[in-house]
């Protein structure tokens, strides 16, 4: 079986590589975007099985890139997990109007964050072949 391809959305390149690393350690494929333009194109070239969308992004947010994903046939099934790090009240309800299929805050756990990647492919896997 191919590795799982994530395409994973942060403007901070700090952030990027340390998202970006752990997840090829695990033995994902991993995509960068750092603005939401180019999130839209890399989503729609590659078809990732899950992005990880920073909310805040310069020029267009992470929120109104997940609604245009989900709003667009070709890439309307692809899980997506919102990831922030100004964790305000009612983000979370904000991200899952969107179209977000999870949230995660950072700074990310780096030992638990794998194990919560796999939990959202699993669930995204699932909804794709009910």
């Amino acid at each position: 079986m191919s590795a799982k391809k994530i395409l994973v959305v942060e403007d901070n390149k700090m952030n990027l590589e340390l998202v970006s690393d752990i997840l090829t350690a695990h033995g994902y494929e991993v995509i960068q975007a750092s603005e939401g333009r180019q999130a839209l194109e890399l989503a729609r070239t590659h078809l990732p099985d899950l992005i990880l969308m920073d909310i805040q992004l310069p020029e267009m947010d992470g929120l109104e890139v997940t609604r245009r994903l989900k709003s667009d046939a070709g890439t309307s099934g692809i899980g997506i997990v919102a990831l922030t790090a100004h964790a305000m009240r009612g983000d979370k309800e904000r991200a899952q109007a969107a179209g977000c299929a999870g949230y995660i805050a950072k700074p990310i756990d780096i030992h638990e964050f794998t194990g919560i990647i796999e939990g959202y492919l699993e669930t995204v896997s699932r909804e794709q072949t009910s």
